[in-house]
């Protein structure tokens, strides 16, 4: 778990409990527990009993530090800076120590101890494939271990005496011992044969089938998936058969509901609890399936059945972009926060006070002479961290003038920027442009085909991309995010919208590598639609290029990507209505005023992950409007960093994760 100490407060966030605790000290005495809630700090509920389990199965006590050193010595014999050793020995926890788990204790426990002797044990049908990889792995690390390469021991890799795997792990042996032991049920996607198999006492058949993949309906561009999921509802429910639908989440289930509706679907309805069925029509739900099965009269069909592959995230509480303080853990003792209505002051921990004979815990802000301010934890949003907290800074004093003068002179500026920021702006709307939007279902059906839960970032990005378009004013957007958070499908909902609409779309890359990444990505969500899309670059030929620039002339190109070469003077388009322009950072001056160029009445949408101080400034100064996408996507991990000594095994492991993972490796 976490801890957070805080004075005489001490946080804690057991990994067994579902709300942190918060331990209220008077010196070495506990006066009180109080469960809290991690986002707003308010407590919860008083309890009674905290127990903290271990998060380690190597607990360090006298006696077991000194069992695990002498039968470390009776196993590898003496030993000479040996770091486990001397750490272990001292009572110090060691990482990895797990590894000689068996040194701890008398014996070890397995699952199976924990279980009745009569319960039964069922796997998967890849279970025991994966067993066998894990027992093989485990094998490799050992003789890896106990055969160091030179180049390890010429690093001053640390000594490592492994234990034997079978000392740690259940062999096969074992582990075939154990499961003869009980019952054992082995699950199997095929139908079952007509007779057992050898070894195998019974066949029982549950009856269930796979449901229908349209797999075959998603790869022909002459079929409309929509229409042929129809058909199949309608047959089902002709067999007799209940058909429902199961979605990742509410926002799928909605947009997915209103496309077959739009396609003729009739007589649908939302449930909860499959087991509560209507007697007719097509159920929908949340349910998070990767496929469907047919069973008894039921067919539920799941959105990777109909849709293809889904990644979804799990819901999460909304936060406010705009709060300065996310919470507690964003502040240490001694920090410089900015109040609201009484300026700078110092953070010096949390206090408890009792009201009403109710615990309510408040912040203590110090401000100067000692003046002191407690505000409820509620009321974190009206603070914000001072910008230079290495500087020294006069705090301000309770109820003085400084602050409001400051803020004062302040607003004053603000209205003077926000005059200039109204010119500009009705500057802009008297600009014109095709307001552009779709039928709802349309649309939607696109939408279907993005193959990921969409961000919260990127669905408000999208809609104000959306808004934009039929505002009937020019867009002039930039988008910024990191890379491989979503900036491509907001600009592909636009292009749809846009190129949909009869009007033609560029998307201008600065590297002829990104320009056919674009191209690629584009050819395949708008396949088997009415779209006519070109590349334009060093990859076409000559004769490509002129054929490209024809089609954009004449209007039989709907969406081009292409590089700087969509910038040249030989570059005509029939209606062009919107560009979008990615890493605007790397294009130079002249190319930005050929683009102004083209900008006049067409809309711009501008992605970046890196946007140069010129384009930020336009963006926070009302130049340009802003979206950020800073929602990592679903299969997005945070970076992590590990500073160890030099082990030539770990670094093995960890090259071979990441080749099997399909990704790439540097080794510096």
């Amino acid at each position: 778990g976490e801890y957070a100490v805080r004075g005489g407060l001490v946080d804690v966030y057991p990994s067994d409990r579902e709300q942190p605790v918060r331990v209220d000290f008077f010196g070495d005495t506990v006066e009180t527990l109080r469960a809290f809630d991690p986002v707003t700090q308010r407590s919860l509920a008083r309890i009674e009993r905290l127990a903290l389990q271990p998060v380690s199965e190597a607990l360090l006590t006298r006696e077991t530090a000194a069992r695990f050193a002498d039968r470390y010595l009776q196993e590898f014999g003496a030993v000479a800076e040996d770091p486990l050793y001397e750490a272990v020995r001292a009572g110090r926890a060691f990482p990895g120590m797990e590894h000689w788990l068996p040194l701890f204790y008398e014996r070890l426990c397995c699952l199976f101890d924990y279980l009745p002797a009569e319960m039964p044990v069922v796997m998967g049908h890849l279970a025991r494939e994966a067993i066998a990889a894990r027992q093989e792995m485990i094998g490799e690390h050992y003789e890896a271990r106990r055969r160091p390469e030179a180049a390890g021991r010429g690093f001053g890799t640390a000594p490592y005496r492994p234990l034997p795997p079978e000392r740690l792990y259940l062999d096969e042996r074992s582990l075939a011992r154990r499961l003869g032991e009980r019952p054992l049920y082995e699950l199997s996607p095929l139908a079952a044969p007509p007779a057992p198999p050898s070894g195998v006492d019974r066949v029982i058949d549950l009856g269930a089938r796979p449901a229908r993949d349209f797999a075959a309906e998603r790869a022909d561009r002459r079929v409309n998936l929509f229409d042929a999921v129809l058909a199949h509802l309608r047959e089902l429910r002709e067999a007799g058969e209940r058909p429902v639908i199961a979605c990742s989440g509410e926002g799928a289930l909605d947009r997915l509901r209103q496309v077959l509706r739009d396609h003729g679907l009739e007589d649908d309805y939302r449930v909860a609890d499959v087991t509560a069925l209507a007697p007719s029509g097509v159920a929908f739900t949340v349910l998070p399936l990767e496929h469907g099965f047919r069973v008894d009269g039921l067919c539920l069909l799941g959105e990777q059945d109909l849709l293809g592959e889904r990644m979804a995230r799990p819901g999460r509480r909304r936060r406010r972009a705009e709060e300065a303080i996310a919470g507690l853990d964003a502040l240490r003792e001694g920090d410089l926060v900015v109040h609201a209505e009484h300026g700078i002051g110092r953070f010096e921990g949390l206090v408890t006070l009792e009201i009403a004979g109710a615990p309510h815990d408040c912040l203590k802000l110090v401000y100067q002479g000692g003046d002191r301010l407690l505000l409820p934890v509620e009321n974190l949003d009206i603070l914000s961290r001072y910008g230079s907290p290495d500087r020294e800074v006069q705090l301000d004093r309770l109820g003085g003038v400084g602050w409001q003068q400051r803020k004062a002179r302040v607003k004053k500026r603000i209205r003077e920027m926000a005059e200039e920021l109204i010119a500009v702006a009705a500057a802009r709307a008297l600009r014109k442009a095709p307001a552009l939007r779709l039928p709802f279902g349309l649309y939607e059906e696109f939408a279907a085909r993005f193959p990921y839960e969409e961000t919260e970032d990127q669905l408000r990005a999208i809609e104000a991309v959306m808004e934009d378009l039929a505002s009937g004013r020019p867009m002039d957007r930039l988008i910024c995010g990191d890379v491989g958070f979503g900036k491509t499908e907001v600009a592909l909902r636009a292009a749809f919208v846009v190129a949909m609409s009869g009007k033609q779309v560029a998307v201008l890359c600065p590297t002829t590598l990104l320009a056919r990444q674009h191209f690629q990505v584009f050819g395949e969500r708008f396949r088997g639609l009415p779209v006519r899309i070109a590349q334009l670059s060093r990859f076409v030929t000559g004769k490509e290029a002129r054929a490209v620039r024809e089609g954009l002339a004449d209007g039989s190109i709907d969406i081009v990507v292409g590089t700087h070469a969509l910038l040249g003077k030989d570059v005509r388009f029939r209606d062009l209505g919107l560009v979008v322009v990615d890493e605007e950072q790397h294009f130079g001056v002249a190319h930005k005023e050929r683009l102004k160029r083209l900008r006049a009445e067409v809309h711009v949408l501008t992605m970046t992950a890196t946007p140069i101080p010129r384009t930020l400034h336009m963006a926070l100064g009302g130049l340009k409007d802003l979206s950020i996408i800073a929602t990592p996507p679903v299969d997005r991990l945070a970076v992590r960093t590990f500073v160890m000594p030099v082990d030539p095994v770990v670094i093995r492991e960890a090259i071979l994760r990441e080749y099997h993972r399909g990704g790439q490796i540097f080794y510096v």
